[in-house]
Parts: structure tokens; sequence; C-alpha cells
């Protein structure tokens, strides 16, 4: 017969098996709600506004709520958002990421 302690052990293992699935799940679903979060804006701005539907990363920032990290994640994992550069026309070099939204996917 096992003793206690073993029994603990086996429980104790599969407790951590299963919050670590859980915080998986929740780190995954949290992910695609800040790309979709991103995503429906971006679309609804272009559909509303179709002469401005390019976005700073700060306005976007100010909008949505979220960090420029959490921007540029979402930006990056979407097939729907596309990234493009604004040029200084003094220096020549890219200033600020613009963020649009195209209706057909990018393949990846």
């Amino acid at each position: 017969m096992k003793s206690c302690l073993e029994i603990i052990a086996n429980v104790a293992s599969i407790l951590t098996a299963l919050v670590a699935a859980g915080a998986a799940g929740y780190y995954a679903c949290d992910r695609r709600n800040k790309r979709t979060k991103l995503e429906n804006y971006l679309r609804d701005e272009k559909l509303s506004n179709p002469d401005r539907h390019t976005h700073t990363l700060l306005h976007l920032m100010a909008k949505l709520g979220l960090t420029e990290s959490e921007i540029l994640n979402a930006s990056f994992r979407s097939r729907r958002i596309i990234r493009r550069e604004h040029i200084d026309k003094a220096t020549n070099l890219t200033d600020q990421i613009l963020f649009e939204y195209q209706e057909r996917p990018t393949s990846n």
C-alpha cells in the first residue's frame, strides 16, 4: 500500500499540471482577445473613415488601453493587420509605425 506522502506527491503533481494547463489556456485566450480587439477597432475605423484608416501606435494605445508591446505582438500575430512606416522627410528615417486593417488576410 502506498504511503501517505506518495499519495500527496501524486495529487500535487496532478494539480500542478492542471494549474499549468489552465494558465496556458488563460494566456492564449488573453492574447487572442487583444488581437481581435485590435483587428475589430482597425476594421471599424476603416469602414467609418476610409480616407484616414491608418493609426499610430500612440493613438491605438489611447483608444484601446493596450500597451505598446501588446499592440505590436497582436499585429505580428494577425494576418489582417499590416504595418506601414511613416518616413520623416528631414531625416529620411522611419519616425512612426502605422497600423492598417486589410480585408484579405496575408499568407504567413
